[in-house]
């Protein structure tokens, strides 16, 4: 199976392990990533405004640069993901912001690529089972939780990722690799993202609020597709491990303890 792949701009730079955790794991599944031609930042953030279509320009840029390869699009990073999915929904759903942005592109694009993420990939494509038949380290019923966040999962009716309310593929994907995936309340919820730019105060509320449900829970360790989640979350606890999904999924397939052979 081969896809077009969108690393983004964290996962090439401070979270350079991450990108290759989960570049090394898709070859051993079988699984070809072929990173897309002059990709820019996607922006980071959704911009609500339909009235600037600028801000949404270099998602469409990266869309129309993946129609020419003719597959799909896989990304790692649930920012990522939201924003390249919700510009490409208004494309398909917004006559005037599609007609304004083709201007821009001296091109035509019509919503035409299918976004996937990396944790859907596995389910889809490799399936959970086939993923387990792989693992040759297991995480030995390691008490993790799976932190969704925001981004992967709303709104719902464009990311339709997994159930906004009570989603398991990430518990799957974490079960697959032998840990024991412990469901909390606060495990749908923000941690404040880019707030911790500039209101760290509401950022580490949020943050906060996750972690003690997690401790009450009995969670050890907390897994994660967003980098900047990983990020917010383990500036408030010492108690509790945050790794990144792609971490957890080299570990399982005997790639994380030598990272010299990556």
């Amino acid at each position: 199976m081969k896809y077009s792949y969108y690393p983004g701009c964290t996962l090439k730079t401070k979270a350079k392990d991450l990108e290759e955790y989960a570049l090394k794991s898709a070859k051993i599944l079988g699984i070809t990533l072929e990173e897309v031609d002059n990709w820019q930042c996607c922006g980071g953030v959704y911009p609500q405004s339909d009235g600037d279509v600028a801000p949404k320009i270099p998602s469409v840029r990266i869309l129309n640069e993946t129609k020419k390869t003719g597959k799909d699009l896989l990304t790692l990073c649930s920012a990522c993901h939201n924003v390249l999915k919700r510009v490409n929904n208004d494309i398909l759903t917004k006559e005037n912001f599609k007609n304004k942005v083709n201007l821009y592109l001296e091109e035509e694009y019509e919503g035409d690529v299918n976004i996937v993420h990396y944790i859907e990939m596995l389910k889809k494509d490799i399936s959970f089972e086939k993923l387990k038949a792989s693992v040759v380290n297991s995480l030995n019923k390691r008490k993790m939780g799976a932190y969704y966040g925001c981004l992967l999962l709303r709104p719902q009716s464009i990311m339709n990722f997994d159930d906004v309310e009570n989603p398991n593929i990430l518990e799957e994907f974490i079960e697959s690799l032998g840990g024991e995936a412990i469901k909390f309340p606060y495990r749908t919820e923000c941690c404040g993202g880019y707030l911790t730019v500039n209101n760290k105060d509401i950022s580490d509320s949020l943050s906060e609020k996750i972690i003690k449900s997690a401790e009450k829970n009995g969670i050890e360790e907390l897994i994660t597709a967003c980098p900047l989640c990983k990020y917010n979350l383990e500036r408030k606890t010492n108690k509790i491990k945050v790794t990144y999904f792609s971490e957890i999924l080299a570990e399982a397939l005997g790639i994380k303890e030598n990272k010299e052979s990556i």
